[in-house]
């Protein structure tokens, strides 16, 4: 599999990404220099050729819906391409009720546009009692942090199944002799707080199966704040953990020649600096990182992209085996992007990014092939909802 990108600015040559096996892709940039709308390209480009693969967009802005529309306002640069606009069919992710996240004349006008809006709830008993402890921000080493852990873990020994929800943490928590009142009716003013978000399931929740293997899946999360409690991460921790479990579990099928039902993963997430920070944590970071590092193998691909190269944690930035990176100026983001220069490149990473002259410019940079170009992006086939008010 080929995604066509661009064509290289010295001789018009096509240039394609080989996706025929997983990729680690940064795509990165200041703010109104391409790189989401790059993005965009590389999730159009899975869509059309991927064969048995899912594209999944973490969409913090609430901007890659507009896929679901031509690109009419730039169809003569389309054209001029060879190539022409195109809606693409999109199944909208909502983290909780899509009723309560959307103002009715929003939901009623998306729907209208043929975009299938569906709720993305959460198990409980998907989150380890680490990350619940984690959640709340509570040491495992201290009262609260004691109680919750316990509570996790007994219900993880008790259900033979694995599901429980977040009743049931409640419940154990209230029939906890070993932690004081005033520990317990803490933790439960956090647990039914957390009923109040509204992204936790009551009945079990296959969520490999809210994802749509025949549509652009585009999970917005702009309908969360991002908030003390980091639910935005919370949501992509157990989604990409899930994910990255099943997959395992269905390549193993796979190399014994057994049936599976479950496609390969390709993992976009805009703004990534606000899951994998550089020297911070968040509850998303290791399952991010596992993803890059370890993702080849059970077939998951993912691209991060970011306004701030510097603010993406460098186990992330080092794994990535495929950079598009437009104009960038700041000082912090040139050297940490120059960490990645490599010995087959003819100069440093920067002396490249420095000459780039254009909006939709690229240094594209394939670890794999080891080559390095200066690329123009090719226009989005779709509607590109990142541009300014």
């Amino acid at each position: 599999m080929k995604l066509f990108i661009g064509e290289e600015i010295e001789d018009g040559t096509d240039t394609y990404i080989d996706a025929s096996s997983a990729r680690s892709i940064l795509a990165c940039g200041k703010r109104g220099t391409g790189k989401s709308y790059t993005m965009g390209d590389i999730v159009e480009e899975i869509h059309t050729e991927g064969d048995d693969v899912v594209p999944l967009v973490i969409d913090p802005m609430g901007i890659y819906w507009t896929m679901a529309e031509e690109n009419d306002e730039q169809r003569d640069l389309v054209w001029d391409w060879g190539m022409s606009e195109e809606a693409f069919p999109v199944n909208l992710l909502v983290p909780g009720d899509p009723e309560e996240r959307f103002d009715p004349d929003v939901r009623r006008e998306l729907e209208s546009r043929g975009i299938d809006i569906n709720p993305l709830l959460l198990n409980p008993s998907d989150m380890s009692p680490d990350g619940w402890c984690d959640l709340f921000d509570l040491n495992i080493n201290k009262p609260m942090g004691i109680a919750l852990y316990r509570a996790v873990r007994e219900l993880n020994d008790d259900n033979e199944d694995g599901a429980f929800y977040l009743g049931d943490i409640i419940k154990k928590v209230e029939m906890d002799g070993d932690a004081g009142e005033r520990t317990r009716e803490a933790l439960l003013n956090r647990l039914e707080m957390a009923g109040d978000w509204g992204i936790f399931a009551n009945s079990y929740q296959d969520i490999f199966h809210t994802v749509d293997e025949n549509r652009i899946n585009v999970l917005d999360m702009s309908v969360i704040e991002p908030g003390k409690y980091g639910l935005r991460n919370l949501v992509v921790e157990v989604l990409g953990k899930e994910l990255f479990r099943r997959r395992q579990a269905a390549r193993r099928r796979e190399e014994l020649n057994l049936g599976i039902d479950i496609p390969k993963v390709w993992l976009f997430i805009d703004e990534a600096h606000n899951f994998v920070p550089s020297g911070q944590s968040s509850l998303a970071k290791d399952t991010i990182i596992r993803w890059v590092k370890e993702g080849r193998q059970p077939g998951l691909s993912i691209v991060v992209a970011s306004q701030q190269p510097s603010a993406i944690d460098s186990d992330v930035l080092s794994q990535c085996d495929v950079i598009l990176c437009h104009k960038i100026t700041t000082q912090e983001d040139i050297k940490s992007l120059n960490k990645l220069s490599q010995d087959y490149m003819s100069g440093s990473l920067k002396t490249y990014v420095r000459n780039i002259n254009n909006t939709g410019e690229a240094v594209y940079v394939d670890d794999e092939e080891e080559t390095v170009q200066m690329v123009k992006i090719r226009p989005r086939k779709s509607m590109h909802g990142g541009g300014e008010a």
